[in-house]
């Protein structure tokens, strides 16, 4: 099966490595190494790395870039920097979220944008209909290997491989310069809820520069990480994932997106239709609940209020660092408070569960 699968720049290092590899997004990728629970203790109290170059790349080139990028995005790009990335959603004109991106602005007439793996081909086509009017929209992904280096060391680790001076790379912001001799985009940026860099280099050099971080990360406790522990992770952080939590059922104002779509935005696609959500409120919550009784809600599982199925579970996992079954679902508005007791039905079991604050785990400033 792996031979139709589309493989990344860095697969022959997760072979090497004896990764478990498994079909994502029609990419055969990492699941794990030495296991979910190390790489997640490893990205939370030391270093981790991981293979995103399955993540789609598409640049916006010209004089009407921004107006362009800014027109099709819910968040505000005129209000950022050049050198600044920001987390945004793209919206059709019914709201529904045809992708959850970040973008980065190296200047007014070049917008670099990280799309969803499985969303690659779907997203370069809507930006092309939307945005060719009025730029050059160019698909890049295969140009690109991207490298994700999160956790307490990260800073560390990718200092011994550059002379850029990385603490003035501050969050969500992003330079370019060498890192292990390869010209690379450095992005303080990932998904983990921890510090860290996503680093963009030419898709050749990425085993290179994966190798070089391994080497001069060792004593740092580097560890290579898959897509188990990069799910665990980010569900700590209530981050969504797209095909889960958020698609184009969706929209952004229930999905807790609301500081990334700036209804005072003159015109962006999507935003009659937002604004009609927000003034009438959303009639469910994306929120995250916390197993009272013994199971793990796994994506998919019906939650239940009395006899009435009234949501599903979008995401659900034990949390190696809480050392709790947490979830997220969408719930009724009237249900989604902090405190509501729900039921998740497990196996035809109803498992008790209540809606916490999140995200789950509280991170010190």
């Amino acid at each position: 099966m792996s031979d139709t699968l589309a493989k990344t720049p860095l697969h022959a290092a997760h072979v090497a490595a004896g990764a478990r590899m498994v079909p994502f997004g029609g990419w055969d990728m990492p699941v794990q190494y030495k296991g979910v629970m190390a790489e997640h203790a490893a990205v939370r109290e030391a270093v981790g790395l991981f293979d995103v170059s399955h993540m789609g790349e598409v640049e916006f080139t010209g004089p009407r870039a921004l107006e362009a990028v800014d027109r099709i995005i819910t968040n505000d790009l005129t209000k950022a920097a050049d050198g600044q990335a920001i987390y945004t959603a793209m919206c059709n004109p019914e709201g529904g979220i045809i992708d959850d991106l970040v973008v980065y602005r190296f200047s007014s007439d070049r917008i670099f944008i990280c799309v969803n793996a499985s969303n690659r081909k779907k997203d370069f086509e809507w930006m092309k209909a939307e945005c060719a009017s009025r730029c050059t929209v160019t698909d890049k992904s295969d140009e690109y290997a991207q490298i994700a280096v999160q956790g307490p060391r990260a800073v560390e680790l990718v200092q011994r491989l550059t002379k850029v001076e990385l603490p003035l790379i501050g969050t969500y912001r992003f330079g370019t310069g060498e890192v292990a001799g390869i010209d690379t985009i450095i992005s303080r940026t990932g998904y983990t809820g921890e510090d860290g860099f996503e680093l963009y280099v030419a898709s050749d050099k990425g085993m290179a520069l994966w190798a070089a971080l391994m080497e001069k990360g060792h004593d740092l406790g580097v560890q290579p990480a898959g897509l188990g522990a990069r799910d665990s992770l980010r569900l700590e952080m209530k981050y969504a994932l797209y095909g889960n939590d958020i698609d184009e059922t969706t929209n952004p104002i229930e999905a807790g997106l609301g500081w990334v779509t700036k209804l005072d935005k003159p015109e962006f696609i999507g935003k009659q239709a937002l604004a009609a959500v927000k003034q009438a409120g959303p009639k469910r919550k994306l929120i995250g609940l916390e197993m009272v009784g013994k199971g793990i809600a796994r994506h998919g599982y019906p939650v239940v209020h009395g006899a009435e199925k009234i949501g599903e579970v979008t995401s659900g996992t034990m949390s190696p660092t809480l050392n709790k079954a947490i979830a997220m679902a969408y719930l009724p508005t009237a249900v989604s408070t902090i405190g509501s007791l729900v039921h998740v039905d497990i196996r035809g079991k109803p498992i008790e569960a209540v809606v916490v604050q999140t995200p789950f785990l509280q991170k010190k400033k």
